[in-house]
């Protein structure tokens, strides 16, 4: 196969949930908010990842399994986070690696997210939905999983350290209400 035809076959393929966006969604939320203009519905942004690491301060080594098992999720390089100014009480320095994260957009963002709805949330033990009072104000959302190890992309028998990680929606939403039902819409599952 040429390269072309492998451009224009990646170039064709759109994520699931963008084309329910499309679709479906925009049309709904229209009507739900009394809007005229398709522009002014909200609509995911980013979702941003971020790991932080204490046990980076001790051994180096979680900090390079911590950015493999970040990567293998995200499906892309992730940053590290180093930190700000030194605290002698935890024995941090300034410059230090002490997490990472990952800022994912376009086609990605809707892949990762449809992954967490359909696969990784049903396998988080003891779920019975995401709280509805983790938005921001500004109608973010936000969650944290304490166990990556729910991830299928990641290897059982490879992963040495548990790691958590917070998970942030950002949305063109004005207000949580919005930000709710955009969500919602996409199928993410809140509890009743």
């Amino acid at each position: 196969m040429s390269e072309t035809a492998e451009t224009t076959k990646a170039e064709a393929y759109r994520p699931r949930l963008k084309v329910l966006y499309e679709q479906q969604v925009v049309q709904r939320l229209m009507q739900r908010f009394d809007q005229k203009n398709k522009m002014a519905v909200p609509r995911l942004e980013k979702i941003v990842l971020n790991m932080g690491i204490g046990e980076a301060v001790g051994n180096a080594n979680v900090m390079e399994d911590a950015l493999e098992t970040m990567r293998e999720i995200a499906g892309q390089q992730p940053v590290s986070t180093r930190a700000r100014r030194s605290i002698a009480g935890f024995r941090v320095r300034q410059g230090m690696p002490l997490g990472c994260k990952v800022t994912l957009r376009g086609r990605r963002m809707y892949e990762f997210l449809d992954r967490l709805i359909s696969m990784v949330l049903p396998r988080v033990r003891d779920f019975r939905g995401l709280p509805v009072d983790s938005f921001d104000g500004s109608g973010n959302y936000n969650l944290g999983i304490e166990d990556c190890a729910v991830f299928p992309e990641l290897d059982l028998d490879k992963i040495k350290t548990i790691f958590g990680m917070d998970i942030t929606i950002v949305t063109t939403a004005r207000s949580d209400q919005e930000g709710f039902e955009l969500l919602s819409m996409l199928g993410v599952p809140f509890r009743q």
